[in-house]
């Protein structure tokens, strides 16, 4: 039924997969742990946090099966959609519309 290296490429894939799920996990706990202790949070730990979280949901849905232009598309759906919708978030602050603004002049 399967070649041995299909069984490789599986058997492979299905331990990045749970790896990156790991990995994620790890990585929110971290940023939950940070920000209880504000004071000590630098911006620069901050940033290499949120960073990761959002390279390690990129490369997970790549493993998936999902390539990153639909996450894109989908990111942008649904900053469309709240902002429409006038989500608590954009009501508040705007930060939806900030992030499409954001979105749009970096793919320019």
């Amino acid at each position: 039924m399967f070649k041995d290296g299909n069984k490789m490429d599986i058997t492979r894939n299905i331990r990045l997969i749970e790896w990156l799920k790991s990995e994620l996990l790890t990585t929110i706990a971290s940023l939950f742990e940070i920000l209880l202790k504000v004071e000590k949070a630098s911006q620069e730990t901050l940033v290499d946090i949120l960073a990761n979280i959002i390279l390690v949901t990129y490369v997970l849905g790549k493993r998936l099966g999902i390539n990153f232009s639909r996450v894109d598309m989908k990111l942008e759906d649904k900053l469309r959609l709240g902002i429409l919708e006038k989500h608590k978030i954009e009501e508040w602050n705007g930060d939806l519309s900030a992030l499409k603004q954001h979105l749009s002049r970096k793919g320019s």
